[in-house]
């Protein structure tokens, strides 16, 4: 939360000096629970092992033996034990009738008062509206978002206001070189079609 702030206190005409009890959050051994050990989940996963993170998880699907070693993850049949464990909670599922507002009053209210919600999946995935409600009474310390719904969001809502959530406007594949690939793929996929084989990125497998 400090990133953002931080930059305008060193950039600012009226900065005379910095303070020195201004802290942060430690990532290095803190818990990161995952909601979502799909593609995208994994490869975070593999990025915050190298801050020696205790990884946990929750996915329909409990991933092999082996995968899990290889990151140090471990699987929490119940998304609340994931909650309740986690400094760090970080949504990355594809948006469905069943992940649709998946974090809502309950879900916060599990978190540590010290843990910070960070989604990457899709807006729709957490009802805002009690979001918004856990930031203001400190319920959870802070959230992360990439995305929202709608988006942008109106510019009178609530969470632009908050001074405890970052909100980036969906850019977590905003590279040139991400946009290249993805656009190499679909044109993989469209050859694929019309020369009837079969579609190397098919979001609903046979």
């Amino acid at each position: 939360m400090y990133l953002h702030s931080g930059c305008q206190i060193a950039v600012s005409p009226d900065t005379k000096l910095f303070a020195v009890d201004w802290l942060g959050v430690e990532v290095t051994r803190a818990t990161l629970g995952i909601i979502g050990m799909g593609s995208i989940g994994y490869k975070v996963a593999q990025r915050a092992r190298a801050f020696n993170m205790r990884i946990l998880y929750h996915n329909r699907n409990r991933r092999r033996k082996e995968e899990e070693e290889a990151v140090g993850a471990h699987y929490c049949e119940k998304m609340e034990d994931l909650l309740q464990q986690s400094d760090f909670v970080m949504l990355v599922v594809n948006l469905t009738a069943e992940t649709r507002k998946l974090i809502g009053k309950k879900e916060l209210s599990l978190m540590k008062p010290t843990a910070t919600l960070i989604n990457i999946s899709r807006g729709a995935v957490i009802d805002q509206d009690a979001l918004v409600e856990a930031l203001q009474n400190k319920v959870i310390r802070a959230a992360a978002l990439d995305v929202t719904y709608p988006e942008p969001l109106p510019r009178d809502h609530p969470l632009l206001k908050l001074n405890n959530v970052i909100i980036t406007p969906h850019i977590g594949t905003a590279t040139v070189q991400a946009i290249h690939m993805m656009a190499e793929e679909a044109i993989a996929n469209m050859l694929a079609v019309l020369n009837g084989q079969c579609i190397p990125s098919e979001v609903f497998p046979k």
